[in-house]
């Protein structure tokens, strides 16, 4: 009997000590992100695959976008990206690669090259236009489109969670080229 409550006693103990000296990082995150895979900006559910390791493979989605008025120009970004963190609470390294799926309605621009005043009309008159097309950093071809982006950062992720904060370089490429110094701030919560 004395070995059985023994017994009992160390197992009830050493579970007690493990629980002590390994305690659960956040592994999921919201926060508004400036720049960054959203482009203008963003709000981003993170969350890692393994639910007991903050340094494991994780995956982050969002959304964002604006409308201007009176001109009706809009923007919606959906950036979505696989990400890993490697470090030791609070301090993180953030490694990521996705895509931003993005659509916008933007007036066609066109405006005059060369041209003169008529003195009769009282009038300019165009006689060269030229047009711009949508870009973002990047040209791009059309709406809906995609931008690959890549993710090389610092994330600060205190232990018991709470206010969290990250500074990112994210290059952004599409078909018509590539930009290394796109760059993104974000804050939020972890838990």
């Amino acid at each position: 009997m004395k070995k059985v409550l023994l017994a009992i006693l160390a197992i009830t103990f050493s579970n007690f000590v493990l629980a002590q000296e390994s305690p659960t990082s956040p592994t999921k995150a919201v926060y508004v992100e400036l720049g960054g895979a959203g482009l203008p900006y963003s709000f981003n559910y993170d969350f890692r695959f393994d639910k007991d390791n903050i340094n494991s493979w994780g995956m982050r989605i969002g959304a964002g976008g604006y409308t201007l008025s009176p001109d009706g120009d809009s923007f919606f970004s959906l950036p979505i990206m696989v990400n890993r963190l490697y470090g030791k609470g609070p301090h993180y390294f953030e490694l990521g690669f996705g895509a931003t799926f993005f659509a916008f309605d933007n007036s066609y621009y066109e405006y005059c090259i060369e041209g003169y005043f008529d003195q009769t009309t009282g009038q300019y008159v165009c006689t060269t236009t030229g047009s711009d097309s949508y870009n973002f950093i990047l040209d791009v071809d059309g709406s809906p489109s995609i931008m690959g982006t890549m993710n090389f950062g610092y994330r600060r992720v205190p232990v018991d969670g709470g206010f969290t904060w990250k500074v990112n370089l994210n290059p952004i490429f599409n078909n018509n080229g590539f930009w290394p110094l796109f760059a993104g701030i974000g804050v939020g919560y972890a838990f």
